[in-house]
């Protein structure tokens, strides 16, 4: 287990990123796993919404806690978004990813936006970091997320890092800002503290290599992959009804038959 958790936080290296595609259920993670990517992630919209639940809420815990433990079975490295921890209270948070670092995850995300679009106290978020760093130590990843940017808009550099200081203090492996584009603040956080820099991709944003250069040490793919996916489904339909060829490209029967394999 040691091994896996320091091979998952080794491939985070400042100025060449992890790449981390998120996954919403078994079959989405075998496929990136069977396309060589080492390490993945869930993502927490694509799991509640393909569950009809809200995202961000706490709804959607027993769905995320029974695909991160299939899909521990992978022969990949396997980081669950856990939302705020589906609970305030730090010992609940502890003992949930305890559990996970048990099945063999090996890193979580760990946010403190809110399901009201307020932000968690800090004193209080780092309570329930300092009580998840404890419990596993050295076995899992703990990525702290801070949503300033994500629920509150540009410009709020200056409260970014005073968070995310508060949350390496209290143990944190790694640092998550979403919704930072700006890549001179990128390099100032990437080079501001001993532990690497989370940033998510988007479509309109900053390039991965942009983001290498500015010293992001990974570079999450977030719900991008679930709303594709979600396209290309409804397109294929789409030129069917049109007449028009469809799913010439597409995995096959087999093909998906087969990701099954991908679990031990």
């Amino acid at each position: 287990m040691t091994l896996r958790y320091e091979e998952f936080r080794d491939l985070h290296r400042p100025g060449a990123p992890l790449l981390l595609p998120n996954a919403w259920d078994h079959a989405s993670a075998a496929a990136f796993a069977a396309a060589g990517f080492r390490a993945l992630g869930t993502t927490s919209l694509g799991v509640a919404a393909a569950a009809g639940l809200p995202d961000g809420t706490g709804a959607a815990r027993a769905e995320t806690v029974r695909l991160a433990l299939g899909l521990a079975r992978l022969d990949a490295l396997v980081s669950v978004d856990i939302e705020g921890g589906f609970s305030d209270r730090p010992e609940e948070v502890a003992d949930l990813v305890a559990e996970l670092a048990e099945a063999g995850v090996v890193g979580v995300n760990i946010e403190d936006g809110r399901a009201d679009g307020t932000l968690r106290d800090v004193t209080h978020q780092c309570e329930i970091l300092r009580a998840v760093c404890d419990a596993v130590s050295g076995r899992l990843f703990v990525n702290a997320r801070t949503d300033t940017y994500w629920l509150r808009g540009a410009g709020e550099a200056g409260r970014t890092a005073a968070r995310l200081e508060a949350y390496r203090r209290a143990g944190a492996d790694g640092l998550f800002v979403p919704g930072l584009r700006d890549l001179t603040v990128v390099a100032e956080l990437a080079t501001g503290f001993d532990a690497p820099l989370n940033v998510l991709h988007a479509p309109d944003g900053p390039a991965l290599a942009e983001l290498a250069d500015a010293g992001a040490g990974r570079v999450s793919c977030g719900s991008l992959p679930f709303r594709a996916a979600l396209r290309g489904a409804v397109a294929a339909v789409e030129a069917v009804a049109r007449g028009a060829a469809a799913g010439s490209d597409v995995p096959s029967y087999d093909e998906v038959q087969a990701l099954s394999d991908h679990f031990a």
